[in-house]
């Protein structure tokens, strides 16, 4: 791997981690175009994206600073002061976004898990599934945009809503889907607000990414040979600078604008896949 290589997928990464339009897909086809494929494992790819994720969460975590911060220390103390026997509906409150973004973590920590040697292998990289995601997850955000009524604000969640963002994020195991994508579908499907969709989606991919990234770090420390430690890093901090932009960039276009952008270019740039592996000009295993 060279380092303008690593400088693309750096970009490539810190601009779709967000956009509800598929990081891995894009990833994966840019890998292919180069022809990484032709001399890194699935395994060093997948641990290679993975660390680089590391960036993105990086830029949630510096964008959402202050609300992670009350976040943590609302749970804390309001957690501590319902154990303490205070019932009172303003210690449930200060406990309640902390715990709701535990319950949205809970399935795909548990089902991540358990597929990481699936979710490495190279079925997850096959352009033909990459494709069918990218489609039918355009089709499901349409529709998840026409079911909500968009009423719901970050005050107004509740467990229930946590976990159906929660299992929507699970279906990002698999490349095309995207996990913005995903979350953000069924958030709307139960009346989230897009402006909020996007927000609680950002705050959920934070233990998400942060565990998939940590727990691969040590394999791609090991799986250097072929990826060097300066395109590591360099890529990492071109994904965190693009994702903190792509970030700020989502959540204003989200305040007065619908999802169709994303829909359109989900569904043309999922056409487009399957034309390109059609015509052979990128194989699709």
């Amino acid at each position: 791997m060279t380092l303008w290589q690593a400088v693309l997928l750096g970009v490539v990464q810190g601009l779709t981690e967000f956009i509800p339009v598929s990081s891995s897909g894009h990833l994966i086809l840019a890998e292919k175009l180069m022809g990484l494929d032709k001399v890194l494992t699935a395994e060093q790819i997948t641990a290679f994206i993975a660390v680089i994720q590391l960036g993105t969460l990086f830029a949630v975590i510096v964008y959402f600073a202050k609300e992670i911060v009350d976040i943590t220390w609302g749970f804390v103390t309001g957690t501590h002061a319902w154990i303490r026997g205070d019932r009172n509906s303003k210690a449930r409150g200060r406990a309640r976004l902390g715990w709701l973004i535990i319950i949205g973590t809970i399935p795909i920590a548990t089902i991540g898990l358990a597929a990481k040697k699936l979710i490495e292998g190279d079925a997850t990289k096959n352009l033909y599934l990459i494709s069918a995601s990218m489609v039918i997850w355009a089709i499901l955000l349409w529709l998840a945009e026409r079911v909500g009524d968009g009423r719901k604000s970050m005050a107004d969640l509740g467990a229930g809503d946590a976990l159906v963002v929660g299992l929507a994020q699970v279906f990002a195991l698999i490349p095309g889907s995207s996990r913005s994508g995903t979350t953000i579908t069924g958030a709307l499907a139960v009346g989230i607000s897009r402006e909020t969709a996007a927000r609680f989606s950002f705050l959920l991919s934070i233990p998400a990414v942060g565990a998939s990234g940590l727990l691969e770090l040590k394999e791609a420390l090991s799986s250097l040979e072929g990826i060097g430690a300066v395109n590591l890093v360099v890529a990492t901090i071109v994904s965190a600078a693009v994702g903190y932009a792509s970030i700020a960039f989502l959540i204003a276009y989200l305040k007065r604008h619908s999802t169709n952008l994303f829909v359109g270019y989900r569904l043309a740039a999922g056409i487009l896949l399957l034309i390109l592996v059609l015509s052979g000009v990128v194989a699709a295993h």
